[in-house]
């Protein structure tokens, strides 16, 4: 599928909303916030004057980009941080802290309770309010609040240290009550934390009205210092007081978001993902439909289809209808997940909302990326129903592909890509290290990685595999595509019916320029249209087994060239060999470093750093 850069940016509308760019490979490269889509996006694409390198390096890696529809700017910033810390875009490097939330935190387990500026939510029975998105109003605010409410300050551990000291400078100007002398009960001291914790539950008007009227007092007295602080302080408390539909502040629940637009026979399904209270990403499914289907028939048949093939069930499921077999899929989740999971129609406030904005953004991706959904379904799932139908196949869900890599038979290694539904499902990529075939032999090395593969899968199956290793052998593939003819898939043959399996192979025959002409299927040719989807999907598939053979045999080549040289020195293990790399950088500046230098890098003492020094002065002599 080509995306028409130019054709997409006439469909941008002007609302705030999170866009995301994508590279070749569909990873996501960059995340950003925009109060106009239309405006943001497309100046990107314009005038290079006043961008910095970083944008421009990144405009030559859009590859095509989506966006996401928001309420208000703030959702949209809210929302985009979200993003970026789940998926780390490339060119966000500037984003990538994890303390980017600040909350208010009000100590209620305490006696005489304190608001304090907290960058982590813990178990701690204390109560707290956000996230927010900017740290300096969440400052601003508490500040105000101590002001306007007269709270402590201080660790003093109250009540045991009543008396024991003076009281501060705060009480002498007139911004605490000093509970720390007595001077306020209990009861008073809580009536104010109360009131504290009423406007950072969203009781806003009283603060705002008494900020208002002092401004009003100090500018009518020809107090203009005083009133601009008012002025900031009242700008801080709206700030922080903007509703933040895209992050459940409520609690810390997991839950997915469902809603759907539809026209005739055409429908999309929008699912946020809300991990943690927060909105993580989302994802979009077309279905064609019959005209006379109810919502709920749709969102019945979306939900039992697509937590089948999920293993992350949540713990609750926002609908915008309610399902058909409610109560029965309802118990189906709930044993997948091994948890109870509630599935809720909202039908006003907040939940509500969430819910309208994802039928929002399913209307728009049904208005105006119809037809590009459809050929994106024609180029995955559809051409892997065409394959199947080709081969005589009953379903190609899942196909694994496997290439072997190596430099003259020196560190053989193999790969396995697999493609769910014409897509890759990388989770389920693995790497195998030859261990038992020396020299450049592909067929040997071919029939040891599907041996391991499959075995290990039977021992899942059975409960027998070692913990250790990472999971998902267990589930089969429909399809077996070798990189090669009848030799190959008669090595894959012959290690399926070792172990009692029947899988179908399918081999890549190649023409005189090594490309793919035609698919070698149970003793026979099979022609390929290379103008078809399946040609294409194939070709995609054998690229990709290509590449990550290719770049795991890399890595190992790397950590090998590192191994030959600083392991065989004496005295220098894992950890002074990682040491000396971090702070030379690269192996010639080990070697030409003298004995002082080598002493002076971490992890190093005078016995090592003089080994090293003799290692390379011993090779050059050689």
């Amino acid at each position: 599928m080509t995306f028409q850069i130019e054709e997409e940016l006439k469909k941008l509308p002007s609302s705030p909303g999170v866009y995301l760019m994508h590279g070749s490979r569909d990873e996501i490269i960059y995340v950003g916030k925009a109060i106009s889509l239309k405006n943001r996006v497309r100046q990107y694409f314009q005038s290079s004057r006043g961008k910095t390198a970083k944008i421009l390096q990144m405009v030559q890696n859009i590859a095509w980009f989506e966006y996401i529809l928001t309420d208000s700017e703030m959702e949209a910033l809210v929302l985009e941080c979200n993003l970026i810390k789940e998926h780390r875009p490339k060119y966000n490097t500037m984003l990538v802290d994890d303390k980017t939330y600040p909350y208010i935190k009000v100590t209620v387990q305490e006696e005489y309770p304190r608001v304090l500026f907290s960058r982590d939510m813990k178990k701690d029975k204390s109560r707290y309010y956000g996230p927010y998105t900017s740290a300096g109003a969440v400052k601003d605010t508490i500040d105000m609040l101590h002001k306007l409410f007269r709270l402590r300050t201080c660790r003093r551990s109250l009540p045991d240290d009543i008396g024991k000291d003076r009281p501060c400078l705060n009480y002498h100007i007139k911004q605490c009550d000093a509970p720390c002398q007595g001077y306020i009960t209990k009861e008073q001291y809580r009536e104010s934390v109360q009131k504290a914790m009423d406007f950072l539950g969203g009781n806003f008007d009283p603060v705002i009205a008494s900020l208002e009227k002092q401004m009003q007092a100090c500018a009518e007295n020809l107090d203009f210092e005083t009133a601009m602080t008012f002025r900031e302080l009242l700008g801080s408390v709206r700030h922080i007081a903007q509703k933040q539909k895209i992050t459940d502040a409520a609690g810390q629940e997991d839950r997915d978001i469902i809603a759907l637009a539809r026209e005739k026979q055409d429908a999309v399904v929008q699912i946020f993902f809300v991990r943690g209270g927060k909105m993580i990403g989302r994802d979009h499914c077309y279905l064609t439909i019959d005209e006379d289907e109810s919502e709920g028939q749709i969102l019945s048949a979306f939900v039992k289809q697509f937590y089948a093939g999920t293993p992350v069930i949540p713990r609750e499921l926002f609908l915008q209808s309610p399902l058909q077999d409610e109560e029965l899929i309802g118990q189906w989740l709930s044993k997948k997940r091994g948890q109870k999971v509630t599935l809720r129609t909202p039908v006003k406030g907040e939940k509500a909302r969430l819910v309208e904005l994802a039928s929002r953004n399913a209307r728009l991706v049904l208005d105006q990326d119809r037809e590009k959904l459809k050929r994106e379904e024609k180029r995955t799932t559809g051409a892997a129903l065409q394959l199947s139908q080709m081969l005589g196949l009953s379903e190609c869900i899942r196909m694994e592909a496997y290439d072997i890599s190596n430099i003259s038979g020196v560190q053989s290694v193999g790969s396995m890509v697999v493609y769910e539904n014409g897509r890759p499902k990388r989770s389920d990529y693995r790497k195998f290290k030859i261990r038992y075939v020396e020299g450049p032999n592909d067929y040997a090395s071919m029939e040891e990685v599907l041996t391991r593969r499959f075995t290990h899968g039977l021992e899942e199956k059975a409960g027998a595999a070692d913990p250790e290793i990472r999971g998902s052998f267990d589930r089969f593939p429909d399809l077996i595509l070798m990189d090669g003819g009848r030799g190959q898939v008669g090595i894959a043959e012959a290690v399926l019916s070792d172990l009692g399996l029947s899988i179908p192979v399918c081999g890549m025959v190649k023409d005189d320029n090594h490309r793919t002409r035609g698919l070698y299927f149970q003793g026979k040719e099979v022609p390929l249209d290379h103008h078809s989807e399946s040609f294409q999907l194939i070709t995609r598939i054998q690229d990709e087994a290509h590449r990550f053979a290719i770049e795991f045999h890399r890595s190992i080549r790397s950590k090998e060239q590192i191994h030959s040289i600083l392991d065989d020195i004496e005295g220098i293990g894992p950890a002074r060999r990682k040491a000396l790399m971090r702070h030379f950088k690269n192996i010639e500046a080990i070697q030409n470093a003298g004995v002082e230098e080598l002493n002076a890098a971490p992890q190093m003492n005078a016995k090592a750093a003089q080994s090293v020094y003799d290692f390379f002065r011993a090779r050059e002599k050689k």
